[in-house]
């Protein structure tokens, strides 16, 4: 049974254009990032914006040894 919480959500998310849903993907996404991102910092303390992009990376994708493998080479060729 759908309780009347996810009901509200489903008609609001159907009464949304297209366009809208990217748009609120994309602003989830990101918003995932940006905290993976935080925790990353609190745990390996300050990086450059490319070290970061890699770790997140990393976090993301990293369970895909061809990804892992990609992202480990980049990780080697950037700067703290």
């Amino acid at each position: 049974m759908i309780s009347t919480i996810e009901q509200v959500y489903q008609s609001r998310i159907e009464s949304m254009s297209p366009k809208d849903r990217i748009a609120r993907s994309i602003a989830m996404f990101q918003w995932a990032r940006e905290l993976i991102g935080r925790q990353i910092v609190a745990a390996k303390g300050p990086m450059s914006a490319e070290r970061l992009k890699w770790e997140i990376a990393l976090r993301q994708y990293g369970s895909d040894p061809t990804a892992r493998a990609t992202i480990e080479r980049k990780l080697n060729d950037v700067s703290g």
